[in-house]
């Protein structure tokens, strides 16, 4: 009997999604974008001497700048029209939601519900515009200061090169910022956040192949590489399991009585997730750590003494660079954790439509005790996220296991998938409701 229940179930998903024209529409358009993005980059920039580069790169790839070509999908190592990818338009936004909690004009703003974010959004997509733009005069500037083994990596350095990186690599990023948009609003789920994933998973196969490579060389064992992808498989499955955990509070409001009849007095729940921060911790702790390794590298070891004593401490594996990723992952788990939640704002929602917290007074008593129950919360995010991080760190450094199997992108891969699953389902049962009201107004239509 279950089995058969379970068959029917699958039956009824698979053909309410082969009615459901929408959201066919909206899956095939997220495809066709996804595609013009992947076509995006591999359309190189003017200027640029793609065999210099790519010995320049190698030599790179183990910093700051293989994380960002990470996230780019290779559009940074092969320096295309769409190197600085999306990231300028995160950073835009991670420092509005940063200004939003220490000006009041922002915050103000931030209240005003939906026209207030449009102007936010706003806001927003200027500061990409200027933060792209800064980004691209400082690569174009230090590609002509770079040099490889075969020569300059600019075939033709000085203003006019310069001009040309800033207006392509800034049109890149706007490109995107608006395709991410028509994703979001035409197709299925985040359009930014599908941009990152369609970049870090067109890559894992390359990864893949470089890692069984290491097997046939004999640099890894073949137990080695079956225990890396039965990890892999694993650490997915506790992703999953501590991104869907959440803490309920339950919350209960008061009935009313309107004519001669009661309303209210039902209870729901206030879900608190275990991990509000998201991936933003782990990619500013790796940001940070590899910055100084990053410097390094283009000075060629010919910078400052204390610059290459910090490098060589802050190197992959060390101790002092796990130390320090583990409590920066802390610090900022916490500290974005309190940007986007705000406990007060919660409890004032809470009492201005009549609910409390059953044996907590409304107010400032229930804003410190969601505020409790928050520290508790992020306490174990914060531990969630430094294990994820942490052990696939290790690999790196001691196995040269590529950056595709860190804990960051394993972050990026299942966070971004559960939400697009979900996007789906929504709209499945979305269809599935439309379709009982067009059948209940033609039965009702029929009985007139």
């Amino acid at each position: 009997m279950a089995s058969a229940a379970e068959q029917l179930a699958q039956s009824i998903n698979f053909g309410a999604l082969s009615k459901a024209t929408e959201l066919k529409q909206r899956i095939w358009f997220t495809l066709g974008a996804l595609v013009i993005y992947r076509l995006g980059t591999y359309i190189p920039a003017p200027g640029i001497d793609p065999v210099v580069l790519e010995q320049i790169f190698s030599q790179h790839s183990g910093g700051i700048l293989g994380i960002f070509d990470m996230f780019a999908g290779g559009a940074l190592g092969r320096m295309t029209i769409f190197a600085l990818n999306i990231m300028p338009y995160i950073s835009a936004a991670i420092i509005m939601q940063l200004m939003a909690a220490v000006s009041p004009t922002l915050e103000a703003l931030k209240k005003e519900g939906e026209a207030g974010r449009k102007k936010i959004n706003q806001y927003t997509r200027y500061g990409t515009v200027l933060l792209a733009a800064f980004q691209s005069y400082g690569i174009a500037v230090g590609l002509e200061n770079t040099t490889g083994p075969s020569g300059s990596a600019v075939i033709e350095p000085g203003l006019f090169f310069r001009f040309t990186m800033v207006i392509t690599l800034t049109g890149g990023t706007i490109f995107l910022m608006w395709l991410g948009e028509q994703i979001t609003q035409r197709g299925v789920g985040n359009g930014i956040s599908l941009i990152i994933f369609s970049g870090i998973v067109a890559n894992l196969p390359l990864a893949l192949v470089s890692t069984l490579e290491l097997g046939r060389t004999g640099a890894l064992s073949a137990g080695f590489i079956v225990f890396l992808l039965l990890m892999s498989v694993l650490v997915i499955a506790f992703i999953v399991f501590m991104e869907r955990a959440q803490r309920r509070l339950v919350v209960q409001y008061p009935k009313r009585q309107v004519g001669n009849k009661m309303f209210g007095g039902e209870a729901s729940h206030l879900p608190l997730k275990l991990n509000s921060a998201g991936v933003i911790p782990p990619i500013f702790a790796s940001s940070l750590l590899l910055m100084p390794l990053t410097v390094t590298g283009f000075a060629g070891g010919g910078g400052p003494d204390w610059l290459n004593t910090v490098s060589a401490l802050l190197g992959h594996g060390q101790p002092l660079y796990l130390a320090l990723y583990i409590g920066l992952i802390v610090f900022f788990a916490f500290f974005y954790t309190s940007i986007v939640f705000n406990p007060a704002d919660t409890a004032d929602n809470l009492k201005k439509h009549g609910g409390f917290i059953p044996g907590i007074r409304p107010g400032k008593n229930t804003a410190d005790y969601i505020s409790h129950i928050m520290t508790r919360l992020t306490v174990v995010g914060a531990a969630y996220l430094a294990l994820v991080c942490l052990l696939p760190e290790i690999l790196i450094s001691q196995y040269a296991v590529p950056f595709y199997f860190g804990g960051t992108s394993l972050l990026i891969v299942v966070s971004v998938t559960m939400d697009t699953v979900a996007q789906v389902h929504s709209h499945l049962l979305a269809h599935q409701y439309e379709g009982l009201i067009k059948k209940s107004k033609l039965r009702g239509a029929r009985r007139r």
